[in-house]
């Protein structure tokens, strides 16, 4: 039976799972200030030695390709290319937002995942799930009132029921939302408002019965934006 590796990284959480066709074998997410160099390969040491699953075993690596922190996805990146060059394993590229838009399923919402860019920016896509997750508008990166202004432009064309906002940008835009949005919408509760690596192994799965694998050396982030070192060098 196929098994599929998923590696977090994009923000402050750390994650790993490794799931079958038919099951979350294991999951080991954090979400705590520790470097995901210091946390992922322990942790996936972890659940590998708990479950007893041999990773010659796996049939590809998902990993989370972004956007995000540069460092978060550069670190995620580095731990994939190295399994998958020492596995000889191919590489599955995941969107973040994609696979966070899975935790919400079976709802007639607009599901809106938003991940704190700094500057008044968030990254986020648009997605439905009632039954089979539907891209809406692809990830990109744009200020909270552009955002706001998409969904309405939405809503003017087909009447929106609700929309559920989530993700590590709702604590920073949480408030602003509430007093300068009125359409109907909502948060996600603690449980399904972070990144969690069963989503990119699952989302990763379904991409890699598709054909949509790469070789280690291909694997490259989606940043959306250039780094802060790249736009204060771009100033100077």
């Amino acid at each position: 039976m196929m098994k599929i590796l998923g590696i977090e990284s994009a923000a402050l959480v750390a994650s790993v799972a490794i799931i079958d066709e038919n099951v979350t074998i294991a999951e080991y997410t954090t979400n705590f200030k520790k470097t995901h160099s210091e946390t992922l390969l322990p942790m996936l040491d972890e659940i590998v030695k708990m479950t007893g699953v041999d990773i010659k075993e796996l049939s590809a690596i998902a990993i989370s390709g972004g956007p995000g922190s540069f460092t978060g996805l550069r670190i995620g990146a580095a731990s994939a290319k190295g399994l998958g060059l020492a596995l000889d394993l191919p590489l599955i590229h995941v969107p973040t937002l994609d696979a966070m838009a899975l935790n919400i399923y079976s709802s007639d919402a607009l599901i809106v995942p938003i991940m704190d860019a700094r500057r008044n920016q968030v990254y986020t896509g648009i997605y439905k799930n009632d039954h089979q997750l539907e891209v809406v508008r692809e990830s990109m990166a744009v200020s909270i009132d552009e955002l706001l202004d998409i969904l309405r432009e939405i809503d003017r064309k087909e009447k929106i029921k609700n929309i559920v906002f989530l993700g590590d940008g709702v604590p920073v835009f949480r408030e602003y939302i509430d007093e300068n949005f009125e359409i109907a919408h909502d948060f996600a509760p603690a449980n399904l408002n972070r990144q969690r690596a069963s989503n990119i192994a699952m989302l990763g799965m379904e991409m890699f019965k598709e054909g949509k694998s790469m070789v280690s050396d291909d694997m490259r982030p989606e940043y959306l934006r250039k780094s802060q070192a790249e736009r204060e060098r771009n100033v100077d």
